[in-house]
């Protein structure tokens, strides 16, 4: 089951292995999510530990939760506030100086829409991607199969089902794009010429 997991086809996590791995997990979460704001070297070692790569001056304010964290990679520079699930069963990838607000949930983990294979307990995942210089919101959900393109804006409370190109701020549920911006930062109305 394991590597149907990995392969992100239908599996069933009651895999022995998969269960240790995530016991493991869950472990160097309580330990991380028990340390205070004066620990950071024990903070980052944990981090490093759980995570699949950290970039130099990244900082996750505890609680923080994962399903395996080994599949999650975070760039350089990111910042996320307090509450931060990234629910790993497909590879999460955060480029560099993306912030996340708080609560912000990271879903990989698909279920079957049909009721029989829903009750056997099958599931999947697909990944999610998220550029350089992306700003989630907080409580932004992103959904499974999503990529979010460099200097994309996600506003507080939305539900990114599918992906968003770099360069635009979207809001709502589910998230649309409402406004692009230039390369200097500066925005635009949707579909407004460049210069």
């Amino acid at each position: 089951m394991r590597e149907r997991m990995l392969a992100g086809d239908l599996y069933i996590a009651d895999d022995p292995e998969i269960a240790e791995q995530s016991a493991a997990a869950l472990d160097l979460v309580a330990a991380y999510n028990a340390t205070s704001p004066r620990q950071r070297p024990l903070r980052r070692r944990l981090l490093e530990q759980l995570l699949g790569a950290i970039g130099e001056g990244t900082e996750i304010r505890p609680p923080f939760y994962v399903d395996y964290g080994s599949r999650i990679t975070f760039g350089a520079r990111c910042f996320a506030n307090f509450g931060l699930v990234a629910l790993d069963v497909a590879p999460i990838t955060i480029g560099d100086d993306v912030q996340f607000g708080p609560n912000v949930q990271l879903l990989t983990p698909t279920h079957p829409v049909e009721p029989e294979p829903r009750r056997q307990k099958w599931e999947a995942a697909k990944p999610i991607t998220i550029g350089n210089n992306v700003w989630l919101g907080g409580g932004a959900i992103v959904l499974p199969g999503v990529t979010i393109g460099d200097n994309t804006v996600v506003g507080a409370g939305s539900v990114v089902t599918r992906d968003l190109p770099a360069n635009v701020v979207a809001v709502g549920n589910p998230a649309r794009v409402i406004r692009a911006l230039d390369a200097a930062g500066a925005a635009q109305a949707p579909g407004e010429a460049r210069g």
